[in-house]
């Protein structure tokens, strides 16, 4: 038996479709108003989270580009300072100066604002003396950086981030829903065992996905907002959600509907999305997954999980080098790193938790120490344009999804045979 569709009629998807985007054009309305405000004001004092920061010479002049977010303005900018990468912290007190001449584009995006440092806040928090418990397993600074990136969203060192873009893993680095759809079925079905328990004889009438699902989902928002509710994994959160509300009420998820409908009300709430990379390329993943469950549903699922990990890698090619050029041989071993890293997330948080997290350290460091050929190949915007056109017509043609799926894979051997050139 079927589930039903989201929208039993087109009129009614239109409709829904409409009515978002006139909310949407309402709330950019009022970001627009805010934005004159904000250009014409000679200094602002703002709290900021600190995402990136990296030092830069340029000649003699030593300054650190720092990539922050204010929650009070709801804008991320870049700026720089005097002050070394070390002596920063995730949290500042910015003294910052709005340019009269930015532009929407750029106050929607990621823009440049001077700005100096009026505080940089040294207190212990909670989540700092976590991270200092992790820091205090590795020997290697390398592989701390990495486990607070996985584990408490904080910005890699520049080595780190070239090292894990040649390996084509960045994916695996920043928290987003990969790691909460790790995060909940280990939790779930944790959680579900115990709950069993108790049902079976005390509350048979109840269902363990709402109970648990339930349960489950605090415990994630605490941590979205335990790590400090990175944008990114903030979204990933309420796409969670939204799911699960639609998964209890028996509506059938995997359709374009769904992903088009849960795409607008997120731009709806967070506008500035629009502008957002990371969100668009993170919406192409989530439906490149939505092809290949759709015309792969019916296949044992730990089979399924191998080919939605080798699927997205050769499906989202075409789309990353629209972007993205850096090519090399190391990619290749990105869908196997994928499928190791399901079960290494949750491991290693029970090792950190024991005071064993350091067993992985050493392949670790052999891992990112890898070098290979690499080059800067890109596809032309045209090219990518055509191919995720068909990607989205092949949902419902079967015979075009094996055409998309047969030129992803020839552009796959295209590419690798293009390092050797």
């Amino acid at each position: 038996m079927e589930k039903p569709k989201l929208f039993v009629t087109f009129k009614s998807f239109w409709l829904t479709l409409f009515f978002l985007l006139s909310i949407l054009v309402i709330h950019l309305s009022y970001i627009y108003k805010n934005y004159n405000e904000f250009k014409i004001k000679p200094l602002f004092y703002t709290d900021v989270e600190v995402i990136q920061a990296y030092e830069k010479w340029k000649t003699d002049n030593f300054y650190t580009i720092i990539k922050v977010y204010s929650s009070q303005l709801d804008i991320i900018f870049f700026s720089r300072t005097k002050i070394r990468v070390d002596e920063l912290t995730p949290h500042l007190r910015l003294k910052i100066f709005p340019d009269s001449e930015m532009s929407f584009y750029s106050y929607l995006g990621t823009s440049y604002i001077n700005s100096s440092v009026n505080e940089i806040y040294k207190e212990e928090s909670f989540k700092s003396k976590v991270m200092a418990l992790v820091e205090m397993q590795h020997q290697d600074v390398k592989i701390a950086n990495f486990y607070n990136a996985i584990y408490f969203a904080q910005p890699l060192d520049k080595e780190l981030r070239q090292e894990v873009a040649l390996l084509g893993v960045s994916h695996l680095i920043a928290l987003s829903g990969f790691h909460l759809a790790i995060l909940w079925t280990l939790l779930f079905s944790t959680l579900r065992f115990f709950y069993r328990i108790f049902q079976e004889r005390y509350f048979p009438y109840r269902f363990d996905l709402i109970d648990v699902g339930f349960l489950v989902l605090i415990l994630l928002a605490w941590y979205v907002w335990f790590v400090d509710a990175p944008p990114s994994l903030l979204r990933s959160y309420m796409m969670m959600v939204m799911g699960w509300i639609l998964l209890i009420l028996g509506v059938e998820l995997v359709s374009l509907s769904f992903l088009t409908i849960m795409v607008l009300i997120l731009l709806v709430i967070f506008p500035k999305l629009l502008l957002s990379l990371g969100f668009w390329f993170s919406v192409t993943g989530v439906f490149y997954i939505f092809l290949l469950l759709h015309y792969f549903k019916d296949v044992n699922r730990y089979w399924l999980m191998i080919i939605i990990s080798f699927g997205i890698f050769i499906l989202m090619l075409p789309i990353v080098h629209m972007v993205f050029s850096l090519t090399s041989f190391l990619q290749l071993a990105s869908p196997f790193l994928s499928l190791l890293f399901t079960p290494f997330y949750p491991l290693t948080i029970g090792l950190h938790i024991i005071g064993l997290g350091d067993i992985f350290d050493e392949l670790l460091i052999k891992l990112f120490s890898l070098k290979s050929m690499h080059k800067e190949i890109f596809l032309s915007y045209w090219i990518g344009g055509v191919y995720l056109f068909l990607s989205i017509l092949s949902f419902y043609f079967k015979k075009l999804f094996y055409l998309i799926l047969l030129l992803s894979i020839l552009y796959f051997i295209g590419l690798f045979i293009g390092l050797l050139l």
